[in-house]
């Protein structure tokens, strides 16, 4: 079961990591291993968290959402000192591939360079939610070490700067061509992500990570945000996603 108070990266590798043991459980009785220290104490060199075409990083953006909705989103590209438009849009949603830094400082991923996250935000989303981690790459790309991007969030939740997101706001994960973290071991499932508002605890109205229950979630980590995560049965393209949880 997911709990609150986790950002949700972690919270989706803790999904991934029940779907894990499950399969090893159906497989053999042998326990899991123990966790182990991070990988990646410290930031790579920036070059291996970029992707050389700009072509191949605009098509992994759009392959989060179904074409009906990416083909006329605005898509965003990892620049020099900051993501930079590659293309406009028409239909107020934001396509981007997230780094690792996505996730808050202390995540054992938050600096693997292999991570590519692809999503694609709806309008309220790209309002409200995708602003907090353009800024955050801003620090990054400067060389704010890990501690230095803590404080820097904690001051901007304190201030209001980071706020709440936006009723409505959402976004598409649905691509096949990702990789979202080691835990996952490339895209895991193709889903949607449902940004609400912090509140005390997991609310019920959502029914989130009960037994049965298709939607996983809740507490956003730093932010004052709970996060809701909801598989879908088909990848952006159309080919059919995992058969099971």
């Amino acid at each position: 079961m997911l709990k609150p108070g986790m950002n949700a990266r972690l919270q989706m590798r803790i999904a991934i990591a029940c779907c894990v043991a499950t399969l090893a459980g159906s497989m053999s009785s042998a326990p899991l291993a123990a966790a182990e220290p991070s990988k990646y104490p410290t930031m790579a060199p920036i070059e291996q968290y970029r992707i050389a075409s700009q072509a191949d990083e605009v098509a992994l953006a759009r392959s989060a959402a179904p074409p009906s909705i990416s083909t006329d989103a605005e898509v965003l590209v990892l620049g020099e000192r900051a993501y930079q438009v590659a293309a406009k849009g028409k239909n107020g949603f934001v396509c981007i591939v997230e780094r690792s830094w996505a996730s808050d400082p202390g995540d054992p991923e938050f600096w693997n360079p292999k991570e590519r996250s692809p999503n694609c935000f709806n309008p309220p989303a790209a309002r409200s939610v995708l602003p907090t981690y353009l800024e955050r790459t801003k620090w990054v790309l400067a060389g704010a070490t890990d501690a230095e991007i803590l404080r820097r969030t904690k001051a901007d939740i304190a201030s209001g700067k980071i706020h709440a997101p936006e009723v409505g706001a959402m976004c598409y994960m649905m691509s096949k061509d990702g990789y979202l973290n080691d835990s996952a071991g490339g895209h895991w499932h193709p889903h949607l992500m449902f940004y609400m508002p912090r509140v005390a605890g997991n609310p019920p109205d959502w029914g989130a990570n009960l037994p049965g229950s298709p939607v996983l979630g809740g507490d956003a980590g730093l932010e004052p945000a709970a996060v809701y995560f909801v598989p879908v049965s088909k990848w952006s393209d159309g080919s059919p996603g995992a058969a099971n949880m």
